[in-house]
């Protein structure tokens, strides 16, 4: 067949297409909203599995944090093994698991599993009594630990060193004071943790032991203020 000829019969464009290949066009819903679903997700990952930031809303954890530090808490390392002494954890509110703590208080675990749940807080239902904690574990399981009215900590029979701790609970020429003080072995899968700021904390003196399972994570930098960026890993 000629040149002449074959211009005579043009391509068919329809009949010339590859079998099986597809022309239609993703959804207008899925295209818009496809990413920012994508988007979320990965957020909501990385918040929930791998880290996120925190900040510190008290004073019971001066002088090596102060309020509004801000912290990043990676949540990956204490899922294959239990927290150290002198590692600063972060840990679902005692009110969320501790009943005989809201049988003292008169309040209820039902609001901060309500407050808890996922994108509450982005419709302003938020409780500050529902928030994180964050404190410093001082005894894992098994430890004999005993805790004098000062706030002062001896972990099977030898005073634990604390270069971070520098306000203790003041006490009387008997050596008694305000503070609660302790003697108890610390039950398995559990820890004791408590603020740096002896006389101005709550925390395992007054509320007991830490479920390992409730602890959210480790501080891992302070990244905010920047004067006082670096590393909180003991």
């Amino acid at each position: 067949m000629s040149d002449a000829q074959q211009q005579d019969h043009p391509t068919n464009d329809k009949a010339s297409a590859p079998q099986g290949a597809s022309t239609s066009k993703p959804h207008p819903f899925w295209d818009f909203w496809g990413p920012v679903f994508f988007t979320l997700g990965l957020y909501f990952g990385i918040r929930h599995y791998v880290a996120e930031a925190r900040y510190i809303p008290s004073e019971s954890m001066i002088p090596g944090l102060q309020v509004q530090d801000r912290l990043l808490v990676e949540k990956v390392s204490l899922r294959s093994r239990s927290p150290r002494r002198g590692e600063i954890v972060v840990f679902n509110t005692p009110y969320s698991f501790n009943s005989a703590l809201n049988l003292k208080s008169g309040q209820s675990a039902l609001p901060c599993f309500v407050v808890n749940l996922p994108f509450m807080n982005w419709i302003g239902l938020t409780n500050p009594s529902c928030d994180a904690w964050i404190k410093r574990v001082v005894a894992v399981g098994g430890d004999q630990v005993s805790i004098n009215p000062r706030g002062e900590v001896s972990v099977n029979g030898q005073r634990l060193k604390e270069p971070y701790v520098t306000q203790y609970c003041p006490v009387n020429n008997r050596g008694m004071g305000p503070c609660n003080s302790l003697i108890a072995t610390v039950p398995s899968d559990h820890v004791l943790v408590l603020g740096d700021n002896r006389s101005n904390s709550t925390d395992g003196r007054i509320w007991g032991f830490l479920p390992e399972k409730e602890i959210l994570g480790r501080a891992l930098w302070r990244f905010w203020p920047f004067d006082r960026f670096g590393s909180l890993i003991p």
